[in-house]
């Protein structure tokens, strides 16, 4: 296997795992719909930063000591867990609490209560960071398909960092398409009521998905 086919293969097969329904496009989405396009990409560029930390840390075999390690995946699993819920349960407590509320206080709220550019981006980015950073099914992955596709003789470090930027390519230019495909309609999609059930649905499926993470379901 070359270098260049190898990377080709490979990002058929990130491809696809790319564009699955799953928690990283749920999160972009949410974010898109409620909160904006640069809150958005915000998201989408912590998500991508921790793919990229995944990547170079198969690359230097510290995602080995995870796999081999039952009790170092239970911890990290279990503090995945514990933050998906944490998530999801703001977002739920938070549409309870704007429930009831007539949308000109909802609008006269988002903007006196709506922090600073810089503070919104970074806080988007964290949130970003830490669901990527805090799932050991992201590092477990790139430790069983990474070996696959590095080529006898190649630089183990600069090819995982190589494959985890054309993975990282490929999430932006899908993450990209659902920003602006959202923003076409987030006039409606905001509305007050839209707004307060897509965070609760967004909630729950962080709950959910922290309750399977804790229960080590595949």
């Amino acid at each position: 296997m070359t270098v260049s086919s190898a990377i080709v293969s490979f990002a058929v097969v990130a491809g696809m795992l790319t564009v699955m329904p799953g928690l990283d496009t749920a999160l972009v989405l949410r974010s898109a719909i409620t909160l904006g396009r640069r809150r958005a990409f915000a998201t989408a560029l912590g998500i991508l930063c921790g793919v990229l930390v995944w990547g170079v840390a198969a690359a230097v075999g510290a995602s080995a000591v995870l796999t081999a390690s039952r009790l170092l995946y239970d911890a990290l699993r279990v503090a995945g867990a514990a933050y998906l819920a944490w998530m999801g349960i703001g977002m739920i407590r938070q549409t309870l609490k704007e429930r009831g509320r007539p949308a000109s206080a909802d609008a006269a709220g988002d903007r006196a209560g709506a922090p600073t550019a810089e503070e919104t981006w970074a806080r988007s980015w964290a949130r970003g960071l830490g669901t990527s950073l805090l799932n050991p099914k992201n590092g477990v992955f790139y430790m069983a398909m990474l070996p696959q596709f590095i080529p006898a003789g190649a630089p183990h470090l600069l090819m995982g960092v190589v494959l985890a930027i054309v993975h990282d390519l490929e999430g932006l230019v899908w993450f990209s398409a659902l920003i602006f495909g959202t923003q076409l309609v987030r006039g409606w999609l905001n509305r007050g009521s839209v707004r307060r059930a897509i965070d609760a649905i967004t909630g729950t499926v962080l709950v959910g998905f922290g309750i399977k993470l804790a229960l080590g379901d595949s």
